[in-house]
This record gives C-alpha cells, sequence and structure tokens, in this order.
C-alpha cells in the first residue's frame, strides 16, 4: 500500500507557487514602468500642454494589468484582508476547515469570473475592437484577455493552496 504525501512532498503546488511568484516580480515590472508613464505624462502635461489620448490608455491598461496579475500574487504572499479578530481564536482544526472552506469558496468565484470572461475576450477579439478615443490604442481584447488570465492564477493558487491545506494533518 502506498504511503500517502504530504504536502512538503507535493511538488507540483511549488511549480505553481514558482508561476505565480513570477508573475508577481512581473507585476512589479509593470507598476513601476506604469509610475514612469504617468509621471512622464503628467509633465508632459503641464509643463509642454502636450496630453496623448493612447498614453494614458496605456496607464490604465497597464493598472489593469498590474490588479489583475498582482492579485494571486498578494494571495499567496498572504497580503489579502482577512478578519484576524475571529481567527486568531480558532482552534487548528477551526483554523483548518474555515481555510478549505473559503480556498473552496475563492476558486468557485475564480473559475466563474474565467468563464464568464472567455467570451467577453473572444468577442472583442472577433470584432477587432479598439479604442473608442481618437487616438486610443488598438487591440482592446489584450487588455481584455488579462481578465481570463489573472482569474485563472488565482484559480491555481487556490488550488495549490487547498492540497497544501488539504495534506498538511499537523493540526488536525
Amino acid at each position: 500500500m502506498a504511503e500517502r504525501q504530504t504536502a512538503g512532498e507535493l511538488r507540483w503546488p511549488t511549480r505553481i507557487e514558482s508561476l505565480i511568484d513570477t508573475v508577481g516580480r512581473l507585476t512589479l515590472w509593470i507598476a513601476i514602468l506604469m509610475i514612469a508613464l504617468v509621471a512622464v505624462n503628467v509633465i508632459l502635461r503641464y509643463s509642454l500642454s502636450f496630453g496623448s489620448v493612447w498614453a494614458q490608455e496605456l496607464e490604465w491598461h497597464l493598472l489593469a494589468a498590474m490588479i489583475l496579475l498582482g492579485l494571486s500574487y498578494a494571495l499567496q504572499r498572504g497580503d489579502n484582508v482577512r478578519v484576524d479578530v475571529f481567527y486568531a481564536n480558532y482552534s487548528p482544526k477551526t483554523k483548518r476547515l474555515v481555510d478549505l472552506l473559503s480556498i473552496a469558496l475563492l476558486f468557485a468565484v475564480a473559475a466563474l469570473f474565467v468563464k464568464l470572461s472567455i467570451p467577453y475576450v473572444l468577442q472583442s477579439y472577433s470584432i477587432r475592437e479598439i479604442s473608442q478615443d481618437p487616438g486610443g490604442l488598438p487591440f482592446r481584447w489584450i487588455v481584455k484577455a488579462l481578465i481570463p488570465l489573472g482569474y485563472s492564477l488565482v484559480a491555481l493558487h487556490c488550488i495549490a493552496q487547498f492540497a497544501r491545506r488539504w495534506m498538511d494533518r499537523r493540526d488536525v
């Protein structure tokens, strides 16, 4: 009879976490690029009275990328808001149950967002949607594709966390 694997022996959650760490580092560079772009736009707008629609739209696109790609990274690092007032007083067994239920709920929401957003992206791609503003950015589907991509990363995070928490029997 095969022995049951522990969370430490599972390699695939570590691979998922490594992917999310890589995306998190990419998100940092997106944030730096967005800050630089905003600074340049503000300086040009107020010193030279020069503004650009595409540059302003790019700011919004970078912000969307930063949020949607950074969400899974923030969750993995535990930077999300939690009601620790109650959680801190729970027994280890209750904490584990709360963790498993909340991970399952978050997975369901993330999977729903992925499912609902894919047709939205495909429609944008099929009609070759562009910005409605003159001088705006083309390929609107790219920024829309960040929705299923970002929530797919959240779903992957949930799968890895659920596996780790499920296999961790120390507190049961």
